[in-house]
This record gives structure tokens, C-alpha cells and sequence, in this order.
């Protein structure tokens, strides 16, 4: 599968941004996908993901109750509702894919090619 990360751009704290992530393939349904982040010098990171039916989410406590991971597999997208936004969420944002329910950068077979998210202070 391929995935195309866009949606990101400069906010003011407080704001919010909405990531889409547009897969191409006909197993996006069978992928647990995920939503990661990484900082300038610091390591990629979990921020949530949603199973394959969209039931089940998870998030990083850092996020908790701030963003929103939806899919749609009838349109294989994946979509990351970011609101009240910090300066520490600044980061490049990657959507990727799994077979596995997960939080693991390593088990995470497909990824797209990041969206930077901006925060001001």
C-alpha cells in the first residue's frame, strides 16, 4: 500500500489542524493504521492509531483527548483531527500502516511521507 500524508501547516496554539492520509491499494481495510510524529532531534513517535474497522483507537497520553484518528475504507483515507493545539506538537506527522495493533515504529510495514504541523506560540 501506498499512503499520502497532507493537511499540515503553521497554527497558533490553540488552534487546529486536520492530517488526511489518502492510501492507494485494495487492502487498506486489512491495515491497522497509525499516526507518528517526530521533532527536529528527537526519535519518531506514537501519537494514535484505529483498527481495521474503526471501532477500536488509541491514543499517546501526550494527546489524549486533543485528537481525533477517524478512517473511511470505503475511501481509503485515514484522518488525524488535531485541536487544541501545543507548541510542543510541533513535528513532521507520518501515517503508516500495520497488520499489527501496535505502537511499534519497527512493526509498521508502510509509510507515508510526512506532513510538517507547525504550532506558534
Amino acid at each position: 500500500v501506498q499512503l499520502q500524508a497532507s493537511g499540515g501547516g503553521l497554527v497558533q496554539a490553540g488552534g487546529s489542524l486536520r492530517l488526511s492520509c489518502a492510501a492507494s491499494g485494495r487492502t487498506f481495510s486489512s491495515y491497522v493504521m497509525g499516526w507518528f510524529r517526530q521533532a527536529p532531534g528527537k526519535e519518531r513517535e506514537f501519537v494514535a492509531h484505529i483498527s481495521t474497522g474503526g471501532v477500536t483507537t488509541y491514543y499517546a497520553d501526550s494527546v489524549k483527548g486533543r485528537f481525533t484518528i477517524s478512517r473511511d475504507n470505503a475511501k481509503n483515507t485515514v484522518s488525524l483531527q488535531m485541536n487544541s493545539l501545543k507548541p510542543e506538537d510541533t513535528a513532521v506527522y507520518y501515517c503508516a500502516a500495520s497488520f499489527l495493533w501496535t505502537r511499534s515504529v519497527a512493526n509498521y510495514d508502510y509509510w507515508g511521507q510526512g506532513t510538517l504541523v507547525t504550532v506558534s506560540s
